[in-house]
C-alpha cells in the first residue's frame, strides 16, 4: 500500500492560513502524517518563532474556548489602554 506521506515522512499540509495582528505574525497550518491530523500554530515576533500542536481531536474545544475568551473580551468593554 502507498502511503500519502512521501518516503521521508513528511507531512501532508491541508491548510495553510497566516495573518498579521500587531507586530504578531500567527500562521495556522493544518496538517496529517501517519500519527494523525493536527494544527500548528505558530507565533513569529521579530525573527523569534514559539508553535503550539492541537491534535485535530481537540480543535472544536479550542475553537469553543476562543468563542468564550472573545465573548469575555467584548463584555469587559474597551481596555484601559485604549481609552
Amino acid at each position: 500500500m502507498k502511503s500519502n506521506f512521501g518516503s521521508l515522512g513528511v507531512d501532508k499540509e491541508l491548510f495553510n492560513e497566516s495573518v498579521q495582528i500587531e507586530r504578531k505574525y500567527l500562521s495556522f497550518n493544518l496538517k496529517e502524517n501517519p500519527r494523525g491530523r493536527f494544527l500548528r500554530i505558530t507565533e513569529d515576533v521579530g525573527g523569534r518563532r514559539d508553535a503550539v500542536i492541537v491534535p485535530a481531536s481537540g480543535l472544536e474545544k479550542v475553537r469553543d474556548i476562543l468563542n468564550q475568551a472573545i465573548e469575555a473580551d467584548k463584555a469587559a468593554g474597551p481596555c484601559e489602554e485604549e481609552s
